[in-house]
């Protein structure tokens, strides 16, 4: 399957349907008088998060989605039914942005949340809602209003515990493939990995979930290699595993600074998560002694270089439940912090915009 985070689609909700315009005409009633329903409202158009999707890729080929439109009013007092909804359904983590201006609207980070973004339009009256002791044959109808008409651009931030960045053939989609039953493209040359992939890991008795994205090269930021399009997807992660490959003559200092420099060009934010930078490939010779120098270059920095081989499995456990841990303390910070801030005014109710 195709791997798409980005796309631009129109939305539109249904018209109201119009008033009708009708006379009752039976026989031994020859006043019947006016009779002409309401048209139906619009149906609206519903964007829903399901977790069984990971991907837009629907949307690619389908830019386009409208709710039903209102029945118009009939005769003998019958009113038009209501258009039928429009449910959409987006992978969680989906972001909902006005394409033109680029405001977010809506965030649809929680499995089953649903939000209105499109109010169908409401129905025109029949002539029997205008009925007064002035007019009583009234010949005036009401045409249904337009449904709401938006542009959006949907935006995927994957849903993940940890975001493993690093150089391209830093080892890390053999780390994710070696602790969870994610099997993502392994070779031994750089931009293996092109899009996103996701892995669940087990962790005692609690999992947590690792995304790999492709690796960054120097100058990602102005579009070299992959660039930073898919750094998004780190946004929502608690923890950073930054893989430093110590089999490469790269001086392992240089190459964290470097990811690091493209990061911040990113988002600000994405430095300043907790990192765990681990030494991959240890099974390799060349790895294993310049492991010492790498971590006491590292602790002068006042950072621990932790040392793993995804390849053998030497180290991953006791790093597994290091991770753990760190994804504990800083999403139970994340909470505390969301408790202690101070609560919106009485009565203040969230709004969006039409």
């Amino acid at each position: 399957m195709r791997f798409v985070d980005e796309v631009l689609v129109e939305v539109t909700a249904g018209h109201g349907g119009r008033g009708c315009m009708a006379f009752l005409r039976e026989k031994y009633k020859p006043y019947g008088g006016p009779i002409g329903g309401d048209g139906g409202r619009g149906g609206d158009v519903v964007f829903v998060a399901d977790t069984g999707l990971n991907t837009l890729l629907d949307f690619r080929f389908n830019r386009r989605i409208e709710a039903g439109r209102g029945e118009h009013g009939r005769g003998k007092g019958q009113h038009g039914a209501t258009g039928d909804t429009k449910l959409v359904k987006v992978p969680v983590g989906t972001r909902l942005l006005d394409a033109e201006s680029g405001e977010l609207l809506f965030d649809l980070d929680t499995p089953g949340r649903e939000v209105v973004v499109a109010a169908g339009g409401l129905g025109g009256r029949g002539n029997m809602r205008f009925v007064s002791s002035t007019n009583r044959a009234p010949r005036r109808v009401e045409p249904g209003l337009p449904g709401e008409t938006v542009n959006l651009r949907l935006e995927l931030r994957l849903l993940a515990d940890v975001g493993l960045v690093g150089f391209p053939n830093a080892g890390k989609s053999t780390f994710i493939a070696a602790v969870s039953a994610a099997r993502p493209r392994i070779a031994d040359y750089p931009f293996t990995t092109l899009v996103p992939n996701l892995g669940v890991a087990r962790v005692g008795e609690d999992s947590i979930v690792l995304a790999d994205v492709p690796g960054l090269i120097e100058g990602a930021h102005l579009g070299q290699g992959l660039g930073i399009r898919f750094l998004r997807h780190l946004s929502r992660t608690a923890v950073l595993v930054h893989l430093v490959d110590l089999s490469d003559p790269r001086d392992p200092l240089e190459a964290f600074d470097t990811i690091n420099r493209e990061l911040a060009a990113f988002d600000a934010a994405l430095v300043a998560k907790p990192q765990l930078v681990v030494a991959t490939k240890l099974d390799v010779t060349e790895a294993r002694e310049r492991f010492a120098p790498a971590a006491a270059a590292f602790a002068a920095r006042g950072i621990e270089l932790l040392g793993a081989s995804a390849a053998t499995g030497e180290g991953m456990p006791a790093l597994m439940h290091t991770v753990m841990a760190l994804v504990r303390t800083t999403r139970a910070a994340a909470a505390a912090a969301t408790t202690d801030a101070p609560a919106a005014a009485d009565g203040a109710v969230e709004t969006q915009a039409s």
